[in-house]
């Protein structure tokens, strides 16, 4: 994702000042999910936890959906991959072991994610929509270049790997947000076992 994906959803501000202020909303959004979650929380309710006024929320974000989202963006783009990580099973390792610190943005991801697929358009759905063809189409290629290298299996099509490790990731959140003894790194390094080529 680029790192300015987030300004795109709702108002990113016109001065340095508010361009300031709406990161700060994010950030101290961010530390407020990942303590507590978003669940049910109205967008006031949401300004009074991360002490800002609902007013300055408006400012910026027309709706609750819009900045949940632009905070989920925020996090995402804030977390970067270790040099050297090619996108596939190791960035997908590598997420599972932060993921297991931030429940809260766990939680928020999952539940953005089911409400995207009530509405046939959106913020939710656009953002989601597009945040997987970005990583169907990384995962996929640097599935190939390692597929050439022998370093996974190149009898099934690198595409259908990518989708099958996202849908494995996103999978086993849910069931690790349901029961925390599931084990979310673990389970996901058994498939990296699974995606060598046979001996």
């Amino acid at each position: 994702m680029g790192a300015d994906e987030d300004a795109v959803i709702g108002r990113r501000g016109s001065r340095p000042k508010g361009v300031a202020r709406r990161q700060e909303i994010l950030d101290r959004a961010i530390e407020v999910f990942r303590e507590q979650g978003a669940s049910g929380t109205s967008l006031r309710r949401i300004a009074e936890a991360i002490g800002v006024s609902h007013a300055a929320l408006l400012h910026y974000f027309d709706s609750r959906e819009q900045l949940l989202v632009a905070v989920y963006a925020h996090a995402e783009q804030n977390h970067e991959n270790p040099p050297g990580l090619r996108p596939g099973i190791d960035t997908m390792i590598h997420a599972a072991r932060r993921n297991v610190d931030i429940p809260g943005l766990v939680t928020l991801y999952s539940t953005l994610l089911a409400a995207s697929l009530e509405d046939e358009e959106g913020v939710g759905r656009d953002f989601f929509t597009a945040r997987f063809d970005v990583l169907r189409g990384s995962i996929t290629e640097s599935l190939r270049v390692q597929q050439r290298e022998g370093l996974v299996r190149d009898d099934v099509p690198a595409e259908h790997l990518a989708a099958l490790l996202i849908a494995a990731s996103d999978g086993l959140q849910i069931q690790w947000l349901l029961d925390p003894g599931v084990g979310l790194e673990s389970t996901l390094q058994t498939l990296g076992v699974l995606l060598r080529p046979p001996a």
